[in-house]
């Protein structure tokens, strides 16, 4: 009959569940998948654990922006000045760095950055400023301009960022899987490590 030939209903019922979260309408929930936790951490949560969750996607993404460029960069043959030549790219440089007493030395001034890095992007009890979302470290002492943003450009950009620290996050994790499977996915062959 012709009716095999009509268009398929399209069922709505199946997001109302997610879209009844309160969380729906939060920053992150965009195309193509909306709102979405499939695992249901915020089934029974409040704005707090909300916050905090967006915290952690935040600095996880922001990590993974730096940790992509990083492997890229050393993937592709770049070294700073007085590193040392003979460390492989990727998971290799670890073992390779801990080797020698200059690699050791590295990989100290590595640990005091991380320590430093994780002391600074956080909101200062001591800073008599307010933050404007949840991830603004800026803590007033840095603009770049932000505060010239109309609020529609700062909601755009926070979404790209959100949006780019997932991708880079699916990213590293592509990188470092395919480097320890052995399979390389870099352009000319480079397999890192090896």
């Amino acid at each position: 009959s012709a009716a095999a030939f009509a268009p398929a209903q399209q069922s709505t019922g199946a997001n109302t569940a997610l879209a009844a979260s309160p969380f729906a309408g939060e920053l992150g929930a965009q195309a193509p998948l909306g709102f979405w936790d499939p695992l249901g951490l915020l089934k029974d949560a409040d704005q707090n654990k909300f916050d905090t969750l967006r915290t952690m996607e935040l600095k996880h993404g922001r990590v993974s922006m730096l940790a992509v460029v990083g492997y890229l960069t050393t993937a592709s043959g770049y070294r700073f000045p007085g590193y040392p030549e003979d460390v492989p790219a990727g998971f290799g440089a670890w073992h390779a760095l801990g080797e020698t007493q200059d690699g050791r030395s590295i990989l100290v001034q590595m640990a005091l950055f991380f320590v430093l890095a994780e002391i600074v992007n956080r909101d200062a009890e001591w800073a008599d400023t307010e933050a404007e979302f949840v991830g603004d470290y800026r803590n007033g002492a840095i603009d770049y301009g932000w505060d010239r943003f109309s609020d529609a450009k700062k909601l755009r950009t926070r979404a790209v960022e959100l949006n780019n620290g997932r991708a880079a996050m699916m990213g590293i994790w592509g990188l470092v899987t395919h480097e320890m499977m052995g399979v390389s996915i870099l352009p000319g062959g480079v397999l890192p490590g090896n």
